[in-house]
């Protein structure tokens, strides 16, 4: 035991610096993490209510929330003897890059791969399971598949298997039954976790609330009146409050706002309206924290270097640069140092001598920084490597390009001209091509499939004129709602668009069925709000005509909303589509707001359920003298001969509806019957069925 805490001890402790952002941010994190110290403490005692035979606990967040820290935070307390002292005898610590580079191996030399000449001692170590700690690291970093089947697994400790059979024998304790697990993971893979999560398994999710980024910035201004201030700001805009999500962020975050300050600058408000401005701010007020002669023209090579180093990091599939990627862009080891000191590039946590960007979303703002220079894409040593880490497969640039949009912006683009002395001299060109691939995609008939990366980086932007130009082709937008940011971006682009005509929505994770049970959050409001906007489009939009709802979940009182726009007076639409659409009420209102509506004339129902009450619904508003409903569409509903009969009324008892689709439906020789003798029933003015 003494011998596994010593390998321990150099593993993590000598290669770890606790203190890389300052004191306080690593005192914050243990004060903050406090609740779920004690419940990983807990967990792997036998004797607490939180343990379980075979558990798992599982470590999730996003990038830079804290899991690493944790982890290492917990062991540095066991070796103190304030972690598990009774019950964890010996840790074995496994990365996921670790285990991608293995083929076959055997648990035993799994496990004794750190130590001394791989001499560990195994027999002492595998005889109480029980008294071991498998910490398995970024379990969603991992590159093989997990779906073994069970008659493949292996039980012999000393037999070398395949790593894919071996890692999955142990998290199903066909090795080493009774051992424990601490996993950590980001939310990427999810279906992995779910794979070899129990009910009686631990899941502790690491979440910066308000509340607990309010202690950050006190912790960080160390000043309660700047703190509060600060924090208004961010608390006051959508876009920041969401960057604060991870410690990391917030420190970024925190830094910018007291350069400002420092500078004298009175109106914090207007410089950090985006993101774009937040790392534009940081990032100048880093790089030209020394003065001298020279220093603007070296300032501006240095972020020259640091952006062509970002920009070819994201082409290549690199997040961590070695020094020959430094020197392959003209980094001396005294320009490393420099970015260093200023947090701007921090060691690798991953890989040995390399140095990765604070966050990889100012990686990201570099590389656009690097497309407006402009600077092209290196060929970075690293770049060439055979293997890469599945966490360092690079393949969406959207946050890139709402950068650059963001730079496209004159009073966005001063802060760094400003400060680093010179001009982004591809701007003009990239709006031009900007306005006439919109252009293009209006003339051609060409649509995207779906608008809401357009529309946050012109939310970024926020040049009216630009935004205009580059939105007015579009006739038919589809919109994929899944945040209050996605309403919110979605809303100011949408009432730009002057010759939409089709709108098309998916609302999922938002509402999902779920009513306030007192009254609604202060996110819940705002999201109820984003929601009527967006529903008060159909009467606000001059040539909006249709709407089409899909693959969307809406509880009460967001179908009410909806409902609400439907009967206004002044709703211009005159075709109402739904396809995979769950309502609060199975659609009551908004079919009653249907029976209201002069304007609409198409109704359409598709890949829905229909029920008895449904059918009764329509019935309903179909035979209201202020229904102008004339075509209902109701394909692929899986209606069956049985429901011919109620299809059959609503054909003899609608005085509007002349056109009824109901293709792709399983009726058969019954329903086709019914359906016939409706069609020469007297009362029916039907004049197309499909």
């Amino acid at each position: 035991m003494e011998a596994c805490k010593a390998l321990m001890r150099r593993k993590f402790t000598l290669q770890w610096d606790n203190h890389t952002l300052g004191e306080f941010h690593y005192k914050f994190f243990c004060d903050t993490a406090a609740d779920v110290f004690y419940v990983i403490h807990l967990a792997y005692d036998p004797t607490s209510r939180y343990s379980a035979r075979d558990l798992n606990v599982f470590l999730m967040g996003e990038a830079a929330c804290g899991k690493t820290m944790i982890i290492r935070t917990a062991v540095t307390r066991w070796l103190s003897g304030d972690m598990w002292p009774n019950t964890i005898s010996y840790i074995v610590p496994l990365t996921a890059q670790e285990i991608n580079q293995m083929t076959n191996v055997s648990l035993a030399e799994l496990i004794a791969k750190d130590w001394p000449h791989r001499q560990a001692p195994i027999a002492d170590i595998l005889s109480d399971p029980g008294k071991v700690l498998f910490i398995l690291e970024d379990l969603d970093n991992v590159t093989f598949q997990l779906n073994i089947d069970e008659h493949a697994l292996c039980s012999d400790s000393t037999q070398r298997v395949p790593i894919p059979i071996l890692l999955v024998s142990l998290l199903k304790r066909k090795m080493a039954p009774g051992c424990w697990f601490l996993i950590s993971s980001r939310f990427t893979n999810e279906d992995v976790v779910n794979m070899f999560w129990k009910t009686t398994d631990i899941f502790t999710s690491l979440h910066l609330s308000q509340g607990k980024r309010e202690v950050y910035f006190n912790s960080f201004f160390n000043d309660l009146q700047k703190a509060s201030a600060a924090l208004r700001l961010v608390h006051g805009n959508e876009m920041l409050s969401s960057l604060c999500r991870v410690p990391i962020l917030c420190w970024i975050t925190c830094s910018a706002l007291s350069q400002q300050r420092d500078s004298g600058e009175q109106d914090l408000e207007l410089c950090f309206q985006t993101a774009t401005d937040l790392y534009a701010h940081f990032l100048a007020g880093a790089l030209i924290s020394e003065a001298g002669p020279t220093a603007s023209q070296c300032h501006l090579n240095l972020l020259k270097r640091l952006c062509s180093l970002a920009l070819g990091g994201l082409f290549k599939n690199t997040l961590n640069f070695s020094r020959e990627d430094f020197s392959y862009v003209g980094l001396t080891e005294a320009d490393v140092s420099v970015l260093q000191t200023l947090n701007i590039l921090l060691p690798s946590g991953t890989h040995k001598d390399c140095c990765k960007f604070i966050h990889l979303i100012l990686q990201e703002f570099c590389a656009a920084i690097a497309y407006l220079m402009p600077l092209p894409p290196c060929q970075l040593p690293s770049g060439t490597r055979g293997y890469k880490e599945k966490r360092e497969q690079y393949r969406n640039f959207i946050q890139v390009f709402t950068f650059i949009y963001g730079l496209l912006n004159e009073k966005r683009r001063e802060i760094l001209e400003t400060s680093f002395g010179f001009q982004l001299p591809t701007v003009d060109a990239f709006r031009q091509h900007s306005v006439a691939y919109m252009k293009h995609l209006g003339r051609d008939g060409e649509k995207l499939t779906h608008h809401v990366s357009l529309f946050y980086c012109l939310f970024e932007n926020r040049e009216e004129e630009f935004v205009k130009m580059t939105v007015d082709p579009l006739q038919e937008v589809t919109v994929y709602l899944e945040t209050n940011n996605d309403m919110m971006v979605s809303l100011y682009c949408l009432e730009h668009c002057r010759h939409m005509q089709t709108l098309k929505l998916s609302v999922q994770r938002i509402f999902e069925g779920k009513e306030p049970a007192v009254r609604p959050t202060a996110r819940q409001m705002k999201s109820l709000v984003y929601w009527r906007d967006l529903c008060s489009l159909s009467r606000t939009m001059e040539n909006l005509q249709e709407l089409h709802l899909f693959d969307s979940d809406l509880n009460n009182l967001s179908e009410r909303i909806l409902s609400r726009a439907l009967e206004h007076p002044g709703c211009r639409l005159r075709t109402l589509r739904f396809s995979y659409v769950s309502t609060g009420t199975g659609f009551e209102d908004v079919l009653s707001a249907v029976a209201f509506n002069r304007s609409l004339t198409c109704l359409s129902l598709n890949c829905m359920s229909i029920s008895l009450n449904m059918f009764a619904l329509l019935h309903e508003i179909l035979t209201e003298p202020t229904c102008q409903i004339t075509h209902l569409s109701l394909m692929k509903c899986d209606l069956r001969a049985c429901d011919c009969r109620e299809i059959a009324v609503l054909i003899t008892s609608s005085c509007s509806l002349r056109k009824l689709t109901l293709s792709h439906n399983p009726l058969h020789d019954d329903g086709v019957r019914t359906l016939c003798e409706a069609l020469v029933h007297p009362d029916c003015r039907l004049r197309s069925l499909v």
